[in-house]
């Protein structure tokens, strides 16, 4: 396992600052945005698709630090039902499977996306009960007109250019939020489709992180360390969907907090990775509103090294 940073947490600094840092805190990868939400800070897929010299510069900035790009994360909506939004969506989705295999990264991450209710909706319609039936016929027309379709296509282009993987973060207000939403895309469409399993969007719904594991085993193609702390004396009042802003931090039903202030499992969560075969990349995405962001990302970084399972199985010596 290897220890990565989301890059959004340096929207402040460059990306030689920001490889600095983590070189110095022994983190070698970094998650680096090149578009969609996770904006252009540090990399924009649809310049440097274009430039081999603004390439270069990227890769040997890395390579200064002896540090490597765990993913190319592009998170959108390619599926929105505004055609002009969606198009944005997808061109940077494009440009960043292009980079992927212009500079030999074989994953993106991305969102499911969410559409419309029907064809002359405006705004994505996030399904979250089976009645009043029409909820139904929704549901029916997201997925087998436009979801399915959308990434049946996208795939074929992602794998044209090299990807090999698209880990979807499992995030709600999209079609795919969840284990079973997640399998059911990945049925429907192949095995280029996983998860990005990111436990913070996935505890306050009630999911235990181990039971998840389990249940996707294989489809796990990548992972966010990133907790929440949820406030039960809202819960109880107000249960878990909430949708006041994030700063209200006395009043909603839950809030995302850095490593170790949430669940408290997480030697555990790492385990089972372990067993159902994910050595790969440990991404931390800091969304602590109670933390300045490099005193959050420190005490993650300080929290989850000592955690991670560096090394292979043991031989088993005493079997």
């Amino acid at each position: 396992m290897q220890l990565s940073v989301v890059n959004g947490v340096f929207g402040g600094v460059t990306l030689d600052e920001s490889l600095k840092f983590l070189s110095d805190k022994g983190v070698k990868q970094l998650e680096l945005g090149v578009g969609g939400y996770p904006g252009t800070v540090h990399a924009d897929a649809k310049v440097l698709i274009k430039d081999e010299k603004k390439r270069k510069e990227l890769m040997d900035t890395f390579a200064k630090y002896g540090m490597t790009i765990s993913a190319l994360s592009v998170h959108g909506n390619c599926v929105h039902p505004d055609k002009a939004v969606a198009a944005k969506f997808e061109e940077d989705f494009r440009a960043a499977c292009v980079l992927a295999g212009q500079i030999g990264i074989d994953r993106i991450v991305t969102f499911s996306g969410c559409p419309g209710s029907d064809e002359g909706a405006k705004q994505p319609s996030w399904v979250t009960c089976a009645w009043p039936p029409e909820y139904l016929d929704v549901l029916d027309y997201q997925w087998n007109q436009v979801l399915i379709p959308y990434w049946k296509e996208a795939v074929k282009f992602a794998n044209a250019n090299g990807v090999k993987k698209i880990a979807l973060e499992m995030h709600p207000g999209f079609c795919v939020y969840n284990p079973e939403t997640l399998l059911k895309l990945r049925k429907a469409v192949g095995d280029t489709i996983g998860a990005n399993l990111d436990p913070s969007h996935l505890l306050w719904q009630g999911m235990d992180i181990i039971d998840v594991i389990y249940e996707l085993k294989d489809a796990i193609y990548y992972f966010h360390a990133k907790d929440t702390e949820l406030n039960m004396r809202n819960v109880r009042k107000n249960g878990v969907l909430d949708t006041k802003h994030y700063s209200d931090l006395e009043n909603r039903s839950w809030v995302f907090r850095t490593m170790g202030y949430g669940t408290d499992n997480w030697k555990q969560i790492i385990s089972a990775l372990k067993v159902v075969g994910y050595d790969d990349s440990i991404s931390i995405e800091h969304e602590d509103a109670l933390m300045a962001p490099f005193e959050g990302l420190e005490k993650a970084i300080d929290y989850l090294k000592p955690m991670l399972i560096e090394g292979g199985g043991a031989k088993m010596w005493w079997a």
